[in-house]
């Protein structure tokens, strides 16, 4: 009897260790090996409007956070001296062009006397008039120029929308001065949301490109389903100045712990009435195709 329970209770033992072991193997392989991460965010490109052209705002078409289409004036930049501007080229085109005719009709001229009488008009005189045809029409070709620059700055002092998205962070007033290549707004480009899922390098072999993925939102339990386009290939070393490559923090400088990669989620269609935001946090699963 006693050894009955004995063995009993060996046996209780060893499984309640084998029971053990296999879910501490099972976890381990799902926090370290397992494609799956918590440390996710819904990112999106972000388009820096900034004028072609400085002036003075005249007119503000858009409000924070409004959602805007591909052409769609944003703000217009004061046009009178733009207008003026190109007036100034119109009228310079012309003048120049009637300089180019009345050259070239002294040069034809000329040319036709040395031909007829080469007494009437030296040779040296003839080819002076070619010359000055020749510098009359550079001169022409330099005004049409200028009217064509003219006529672009007259054009992008109406800034509009370059993609389809929504204004952000917009704090743009009419009278604010606005500076060529200075950003002015905002635009998040409502075509380009995607995730960026960052992976232990130890989960990295079961990510492959193509791979269906589930894309949880922790803002309302929201699932998007989404596929794998790639892993980044490179990430800036911790401290480095370099701003091209994907900053990625340790979780600890005092010990070593596999380095996170980003990876890259393609994001297949929005459930009805979910609304991105970049910046969001989720939770990504890679499944097995």
């Amino acid at each position: 009897m006693a050894l009955g329970r004995t063995a009993l209770r060996v046996g209780v033992t060893l499984i309640a260790v084998g029971v053990a072991v296999f879910v501490g193997w099972r976890l381990w392989q799902f926090y370290t090996l397992a494609p799956w991460t918590r440390d996710a965010r819904v990112l999106a490109n972000v388009v820096e409007i900034a004028p072609d052209v400085s002036g003075l705002i005249s007119t503000v078409n858009v409000v924070d956070n409004q959602q805007v289409r591909r052409g769609d004036v944003l703000f217009v930049i004061d046009q009178e001296r733009f207008k003026v501007a190109v007036q100034q080229a119109q009228a310079n085109v012309a003048m120049k062009t009637e300089a180019l005719r009345l050259a070239q009709d002294t040069a034809n001229r000329n040319t036709s006397l040395v031909r007829e009488d080469s007494d009437a008009i030296s040779a040296q005189a003839a080819e002076r008039t070619s010359v000055s045809a020749a510098e009359a029409a550079a001169e022409l070709q330099a005004a049409q120029a200028a009217l064509a620059t003219a006529q672009i700055n007259f054009e992008r002092s109406t800034v509009r929308a370059p993609v389809d998205g929504y204004v952000t962070n917009f704090n743009v007033n009419v009278g604010d001065y606005a500076t060529v290549g200075q950003g002015v707004l905002a635009l998040v480009d409502s075509t380009s949301f995607y995730v960026y899922a960052y992976f232990m390098e130890t989960k990295l072999p079961a990510v492959r490109d193509g791979a269906p993925a589930r894309v949880e939102l922790l803002a309302g339990d929201v699932i998007i389903d989404g596929v794998v386009e790639g892993l980044s290939r490179a990430i800036a070393n911790t401290g480095a100045g370099s701003g091209l490559l994907a900053q990625v923090n340790p979780n600890f400088d005092w010990i070593r712990l596999a380095q996170r990669i980003p990876v890259r989620i393609k994001l297949g269609a929005l459930p009805p009435g979910v609304r991105l935001s970049a910046g969001m946090s989720a939770t990504v699963v890679v499944l097995p195709r």
